[in-house]
């Protein structure tokens, strides 16, 4: 084993003990809570499985250092905002409600992402089949067009934010949309597939180059957890 791959397992062994202290169960959007408080999510695989197209350096840090301070930041505000309810203090309420929609769609969409990948050896990069292909193919004519359109959505996200491919709940139709900053899928439309356009998710790599990194993502994109989402 080499010292980088060991130094990753030793990194999420850790995580995955401090996360296993107490009881988890199922929260939204596959995040999972502790007594009503986030945790940080395991990987399904190891910080340096998606190389070349994501550098094992990027993946530790955008895990354990960027989303880890999204599931603190989110916990501590929400106790705030309980504390400042228990006095109804309104003020104070309205103050935190940005920063936990902040915190709190950084942790959801983050979790989304990390489920949006696979190593090539788990099926990353694997063509999407059944029903989302179908649904690609109707939209988008073909699934090289339906990427083109989609990196074109992300290179024209001016500052952060997430491309997603999306469902809508009433129609049932597939479409495009981006967000801003950490803002959550909610409401009219359910996420089906997030790539995350913040710099964080490819600076150390890419640095100013991340239409490469947008092309580069597709080989490890995970259809087969997309698939699943497609209602």
């Amino acid at each position: 084993m080499s010292a980088t791959l060991f130094r990753n397992n030793l990194s999420r062994s850790a995580l995955r003990a401090a996360s296993s202290a107490a009881p988890k169960r199922a929260g939204l959007a596959g995040a999972s809570f502790v007594r009503g408080k986030a945790t940080l999510p395991d990987l399904a695989y190891d910080y340096g499985a998606l190389e070349p197209a994501v550098s094992g350096k990027i993946m530790e840090l955008h895990h354990k250092n960027h989303h880890n301070t999204y599931v603190t930041s989110f916990n501590n505000f929400s106790e705030q905002m309980a504390e400042a309810k228990a006095k109804d203090d309104i003020k104070q309420q309205i103050n935190l409600q940005p920063l936990i929609n902040f915190h709190g769609g950084g942790h959801i969409n983050h979790t989304l992402f990390w489920e949006n990948l696979a190593p090539k050896s788990q099926g990353g990069g694997e063509p999407p089949s059944g029903a989302l292909s179908k649904a690609i193919n109707e939209g988008y004519g073909s699934l090289d067009a339906f990427k083109e359109k989609f990196n074109t959505a992300l290179a024209g996200i001016q500052g952060s934010g997430w491309a997603w491919l999306v469902q809508d709940v009433q129609t049932g139709n597939i479409g495009i949309k981006t967000y801003q900053n950490q803002d959550p899928v909610v409401g009219q439309f359910r996420p089906i597939l997030g790539i995350d356009a913040w710099e964080h998710a490819y600076y150390l790599q890419y640095q100013n180059r991340k239409a490469e990194y947008f092309k580069a993502i597709w080989e490890v994109v995970n259809w087969k957890a997309a698939e699943k989402r497609l209602q």
